[in-house]
């Protein structure tokens, strides 16, 4: 009878507050993996326990929870006890008698829970799935970002470097493992968090925090250096390898960094994000540098401390591919692993391995672990709704003559991805030859912002061809400098303001059909990239099922559906 594992991260009490996800291990080897929001449909699912990716994971193999040999759970509440002189300093700082007091009386409750009863919430949630309940671990937060990004890395040893708004008690953590085990280098508690000072410059830009970070990432191009913005912010932060941003962060959240920056700027924080003028995108480009500046001088320093060019990378912060390029570009770097499920979802894959020998664990690839549909069941359903289709002799070279002639398509196929980007197998593709397959991509398929830029899918083998310096990298969590020769050929997948691009590179043995599709493309146009941007709407997680598929598919301004083995058109 297989050994079975299942980690998963919850996002309520004292576990976090976001993507909530589950992973199935068995014997050690991941075999599923599925976020909660893919699920219940509520973009990071917040605040919620991540019983259906339990279910799913469970369904998965036909186990019940009694089945499982042990449960990890990525987070250790009682840790929260080293940060219980700064959440009373917090709770001291509010103002009002009455407002201070019932602070304080939240602090010694989670204190105590957090002690004594760590497991009360999650326990009551199993048993509403199934009992008797397995055996319960707790690992520490940084520490399974920490295997996320080690132990499927192939390294033997490396620096990794774990940085996000805030576990335990910690906000970036600098880590030296090797396959004998693995220890702090240096930690950083919260509220010193790069995480969190992103997360305020997000906010006053009118996004909301672990959700508009990306978009902030990708405004910063459009700015330039902007020495009154630059100045203002040094004033209230120090950058670099002994980094102090806590004059913005010291409160837990984002509110009180926001009126930090609306008196240091004298402007107020942005209500509509949907277009920007140019001190605004200054900003942008002013948070990501001194970003960039502090993150890389950390590398810089304990790669030569640790001796080691080998570098891992996990936490949300991570998901930043123009931080990422960045630190795969020093000199004291020689590879990297970049954990592309960087996010807190992702701890339940660390969870899962952080016990295992590094060497038992397979170098990662691919993030093909959730659910998949096949053909029959998915005829069943169109004929049910009586839905038109065909089932081309060859769905590939049909698929890749309806892109190049322009038609945007909706790709499904095989097991949904995990982690936030869609490669390949619940994508929207599109004509990359065209600065107007962006245009319509963004105007009428995901409804967004018309400046946000779009990412390739291309061929392993012609990496280098398109791209400066350009290598595997099959995740679409890092940017590379376009080969400037080749820029005309692709500009809907290049950012608009510095012909950058965040590729995901494609072999033959991670996703088959999607590589004939590549081929198939480039047969037909000379060029071996299509456009990728994920399957969903605007607002919404990454599409799962048939079902969901075809309503968006309707709903979106796609012209053909590929769905298995099937096409649906308009």
């Amino acid at each position: 009878m297989p050994a079975h594992v299942l980690s998963f991260k919850p996002a309520v009490g004292l576990y976090g507050q976001h993507d909530p996800a589950a992973a199935l291990f068995e014997d050690g080897v991941l075999v599923f993996g599925i976020e909660e929001e893919r699920l219940t449909r509520d973009k990071h699912a917040p605040h919620t326990f991540p019983r259906q990716a339990i279910e799913a994971c469970l369904d998965s193999r036909g186990l019940e929870l009694p089945d499982i040999d042990r449960i990890v759970l990525p987070y250790d509440p009682q840790l929260r006890s080293k940060l219980l002189s700064y959440y009373v300093r917090d709770a001291l700082s509010i103002d009002g008698a009455a407002a201070k007091l019932n602070h304080l009386r939240r602090v010694a409750e989670d204190q105590l829970v957090a002690r004594y009863f760590p497991l009360r919430r999650v326990k009551s949630q199993l048993e509403e799935i199934g009992t008797p309940l397995p055996p319960i671990d707790h690992r520490e937060h940084h520490a399974c970002h920490m295997a996320s990004a080690f132990h499927p890395s192939g390294f033997d040893e490396a620096a990794v470097f774990t940085i996000d708004a805030k576990g335990e008690y910690d906000s970036t953590v600098v880590w030296h493992a090797t396959e004998e085990g693995f220890r702090r280098v240096r930690t950083y508690e919260h509220p010193n968090s790069w995480g969190l000072f992103y997360a305020i410059v997000t906010e006053y830009l009118g996004y909301r925090m672990f959700n508009g970070e990306g978009k902030v990432m990708g405004l910063a191009p459009y700015g330039e250096d902007d020495p009154r913005i630059e100045s203002a912010l040094r004033s209230v932060i120090d950058t670099g390898v002994d980094y102090d941003v806590t004059d913005l962060t010291h409160r837990w959240g984002t509110d009180y960094g926001v009126r930090r920056l609306e008196e240091l700027f004298d402007r107020p924080r942005k209500d509509d994000p949907d277009t920007f003028d140019q001190w605004e995108k200054n900003l942008a480009h002013t948070a990501q540098k001194l970003l960039e500046e502090s993150i890389c001088e950390l590398v810089e320093t304990y790669c030569r401390e640790i001796e080691t060019g080998h570098v891992g990378l996990a936490g949300g912060v991570i998901l930043n591919s123009k931080l990422n390029q960045r630190i795969t570009g020093l000199s004291t770097v020689e590879e990297t692993f970049i954990q592309p499920v960087a996010h807190d979802a992702g701890l339940a894959l660390g969870g899962g391995w952080i016990d295992q020998r590094p060497s038992t664990v397979d170098r990662m690839s691919t993030v093909y672990w959730g659910p998949e549909y096949d053909t029959a069941s998915i005829k069943e359903r169109l004929e049910a709704n009586k839905l038109e289709y065909t089932e081309p002799e060859n769905l590939e070279r049909t698929v890749a003559e309806r892109l190049a002639d322009g038609a945007l398509v909706g790709w499904f196929q095989g097991r949904l991805e995990m982690g936030p980007r869609a490669l390949g197998n619940r994508s929207i593709l599109a004509d990359p030859r065209s600065v107007e397959s962006r245009d319509r991509v963004n105007e009428y398929v995901k409804h967004r912002e018309g400046w946000r830029p779009f990412a390739p899918s291309v061929i392993e083998e012609a990496a280098d061809e398109y791209l400066v310096d350009g290598e595997e990298a099959p995740f679409m969590i890092r940017t590379f400098d376009a080969v400037p020769e080749k820029r005309d050929e692709i500009p809907a997948v290049l950012h608009p303001a510095d012909d950058t691009t965040r590729p995901q590179t494609v072999r033959e043995d991670q996703n088959p059909r999607y590589y004939r599709l590549l081929r198939e493309f480039e047969e037909l146009t000379g060029v071996p990239i299509v456009l990728n941007t994920s399957f969903n709407d605007h607002g919404e997680p990454i599409v799962n099922t048939p079902t969901e598929a075809l309503k968006d598919f309707f709903g979106m301004g796609l012209d053909v559906l590929a769905i298995e083995d099937l096409l649906v058109t308009k």
